[in-house]
């Protein structure tokens, strides 16, 4: 029966992303929540306004709302464009295709590569203001004519002005200090119940406790990168006014700022520190360095009246642009060839989607990423100051207006971005094309399966069918990501002696060419054309920022992308969006464990439910087990996330999940879900388990969509294709629910692991 001796029966239903509300989950017009906050809350039917939608007989319904996390606030969805890359950093060392890092190697290396993009946003602050305005704009006549904002800065001496124009940079690093810190405070923080594990331990595996807090790991690294950017900032200023004023001091203090950028970086390659006592000993030194350097570098500046002027870039500032590029090119091959070592050790089980290569692929995404929104930053500032005329070696500008010049990585940058875009476009209409063969011969099998006779007046509504099912296989069909991996990574290689060497790519065509007409100006306007094609990319994401602000739909959709890209802890980059899953995974556990002390409890996990549901029982404790269940529909664990995040949800771990729920677990999933499939089978059916334990066959229930191509004689219309949602309409569903009820263990009496369950209250 649905109703335990002593206590009640539960379905606690998790929705997927896209921030579901309550009452949509539990498909009843009036709920209350009993447990939680605004931000994540527990719900159920209002008593004595009947049962949930799909409730099985004698079963309470309970819906977790956790979408709030990541759609609810306005501005905290626009702010979390832009910190796509600092996410993508976050998200690849997760990709990885075994969980082990001998040494800590990889790890190390991450988070390298990881500040580096913390570097390249505050040198493209820099470059935009110290460099562009303060160097390059402000002497000249003809750039601050009719700019009362910037002419005013022309009777500062060149010292005074660049120590106040670096303020800048200095306070957009207290604005990422913030926006980590409040971060940490509304969604992180929920603390398990389980022992804090030790550093070593945080990357083993789903069921390690402790797995998910990770305020301390995140808190270590913000503390370490706000010091590299001010130790950056340091850098730049002292070597602008390097030339005036007192010398040997300046030369002191400018060694002192890159010991501190070596400093940060030395850090960064140390595991966190177990307790926060032993944090607090290394981070009080480099908090006084930081302080001290920074305000001696100020106050060296604003002292320095007689800077010797340059014509061109802001003295030192080309070569940092240039070692920034070159430092993240020997990064991206040092994680590239670490991540090809370790497939030799790669669980057997089902391939990658990108063959064990997603760290260092994702890792050059967030490169290229945060190169198009640096690049367009201070493209864009020079556009504006040099009236619509950006000036190159080819079209320099008049010399009484200023250079005006970004340095030579923004060009590359420019030009491997537009590259990178064609192939991405390409590659995808290729993909399509010719995979379609492939896509419409599966859907041809499913159509003969479902629909063996069929009349003729249903041929529309089969072609349909089958149209529905060919396209729903798109997922699978990731190849051309591996193209796009190695074309970025190629150009970064081949840019990086370039860079070094200051040659822009209009400047390198003019040399090749021997002219400096004809061939050269049409490089310098294919290269503007990359400079616009990733402005108008950057500005339309600030557009979509700017509607998921005013419009709560818009901003359902931004957060589908950051509930996928945000589910993993930040143990790499501080400054992405906050993990929602180190609040969810232990509310959830604690929640569960409550119900699960009262009765027995299914817990039904729809589409990145699924996900959340599976890293929650792998947290539960075994006294728990017994009494829960699991029903997972539109479930991406074996299409998706086994593919994309092998080391922890991979074949060994769900089979391992299995065995911790004496499978009691059942998976709903259609032909024509295009995110969800089955968990133990792949697509290939009559295929044989996954696990060596036979129940494993019994887990996926396949359902066929839609349940007929004709017309009932009571109905006017076609069945519908469901695709991807609703699942809680179907018999199977509530047959589903029934099985693991009975098959669960009651609230009283010993578990079948050997633990004392705990006595009903």
């Amino acid at each position: 029966m649905g109703t335990a001796p002593g206590g009640e029966t539960v379905e606690l239903r998790v929705h997927g992303v896209s921030g579901t509300s309550a009452d949509g989950i539990l498909d009843h017009p009036i709920v209350v929540r009993v447990a939680g906050d605004q931000h994540a809350g527990f719900y159920r039917p209002r008593p004595g306004t009947g049962e949930a939608g799909g409730a099985a007989p004698g079963v309470a319904v309970e819906a977790y709302r956790w979408g709030a996390l990541t759609a609810g606030v306005a501005v905290r969805t626009a702010s979390m464009l832009l910190l796509l890359p600092f996410m993508l950093g976050n998200l690849a060392i997760w990709l990885r295709p075994t969980p082990r890092d001998r040494f800590g190697l990889l790890g190390a290396l991450c988070r390298l590569l990881s500040a580096t993009l913390t570097v390249s946003f505050i040198l493209a602050i820099i470059g935009a203001t110290v460099n562009l305005v303060g160097w390059q704009c402000v002497p000249y006549v003809e750039c601050r004519a009719g700019r009362s904002y910037l002419s005013w800065l022309v009777n500062l001496p060149m010292g005074p002005r660049l120590a106040l124009l670096s303020l800048i940079p200095l306070l957009a690093l207290r604005m990422f200090w913030a926006i980590g810190a409040r971060s940490a405070q509304a969604f992180e923080g929920f603390r398990p119940a389980s022992p804090e594990p030790k550093p070593s331990e945080l990357t083993e595996s789903l069921s390690t406790p402790g797995f998910w807090e990770d305020e301390r790991i995140t808190s270590w690294l913000r503390h370490i990168h706000v010091g590299l950017g001010a130790g950056v900032v340091d850098v730049s200023l002292l070597a602008g006014v390097s030339d005036g004023g007192h010398k040997l001091l300046g030369s002191l203090l400018l060694e002192a700022a890159a010991g501190l950028v070596l400093f940060c970086a030395v850090l960064l390659c140390l595991p966190a520190p177990a307790s926060p006592a032993h944090a607090r000993r290394l981070l009080r030194p480099l908090w006084a360095t930081v302080v001290a350097v920074t305000v001696l570098s100020l106050g060296y500046a604003a002292l320095t009246h007689d800077v010797r002027a340059v014509v061109g870039q802001l003295p030192g500032f080309e070569g940092m642009a240039s070692g920034l590029v070159a430092s993240q090119g020997v990064l991206l091959v040092a994680i590239a060839v670490l991540t090809l070592s370790g497939q030799w050790k790669r669980p057997t089980g089902t391939i990658p989607l990108l063959r064990g290569l997603g760290t260092p692929l994702v890792s050059a995404m967030s490169v290229s990423v945060a190169a198009a929104f640096t690049s367009t930053l201070v493209f864009r500032v020079a556009d504006q100051l040099d009236r619509g005329d950006i000036p190159d070696p080819i079209r320099p500008n008049p010399p009484s207006f200023g250079p005006l010049e970004p340095p030579v990585a923004y060009w590359w940058a420019a030009l491997a971005g537009l590259t990178a875009l064609l192939i991405v476009a390409a590659a995808t209409a290729a993909t399509l094309v010719l995979s379609r063969r492939r896509r419409r011969a599966l859907a041809e099998r499913v159509i003969e399966e479902d629909y063996p006779h069929v009349p003729p007046n249903a041929a529309a509504r089969l072609g349909v069918v089958r149209e529905t099912v060919a396209k729903a296989q798109v997922t699978e069909e990731l190849g051309p990501m591996l193209v796009v991996f190695f074309v970025i990574s190629s150009l970064g290689l081949a840019t990086v002696a370039l860079d070094l060497l200051g040659i822009g790519p209009t400047e390198l065509v003019a040399r090749l060419s021997g002219t400096r007409s004809g061939i050269g100006p049409l490089a310098a306007y294919v290269t503007d054309a990359g400079i616009w094609v990733l402005s108008l990319l950057v500005v339309g994401l600030v557009i979509l920022g700017i509607s998921a602000y005013r419009s709560t739909q818009t901003r359902r959709l931004v957060a589908v992308l950051w509930d996928l890209g945000t589910f993993w802890p930040r143990t790499v980059h501080p400054f992405a969006p906050p993990c929602y899953a180190a609040r969810a995974v232990p509310e959830l556990a604690k929640r569960v464990t409550a119900l699960a002390a009262r009765g027995r409890v299914v817990i039904s996990g729809h589409s990145h439910g699924a996900v959340l549901a599976t890293a929650t029982i792998l947290q539960l404790p075994p006294t728990t087990l017994p009494r829960v269940s699991l029903l997972t529909y539109g479930c991406p664990l074996r299409r998706i996330y086994a593919r994309l995040y092998p080391a922890y949800f991979g074949q060994q771990a769900l089979c391992d999940m299995g065995e911790r729920l004496g499978w009691r677990w059942r998976n709903l999933w259609r032909d024509t879900d295009p995110i969800g499939g089955p968990v133990f089978e792949d697509h290939l059916r009559g295929g044989p388990p996954s696990c060596d334990n036979p129940a494993a066959g019994s887990v996926d229930v396949r359902l066929s969509d839609p349940r007929a191509v004709t017309i009932d004689p009571a109905d006017t219309v076609p069945p519908p294709v469901e695709r991807h949602w609703p699942y809680h309409t179907q018999p199977e569903y509530q047959a589903a629910i029934q099985e693991l009820i009975d098959r669960s263990s009651p609230s009283s009496g010993n578990s079948p692991t050997g633990g004392p369950e705990p006595a009903p209250p």
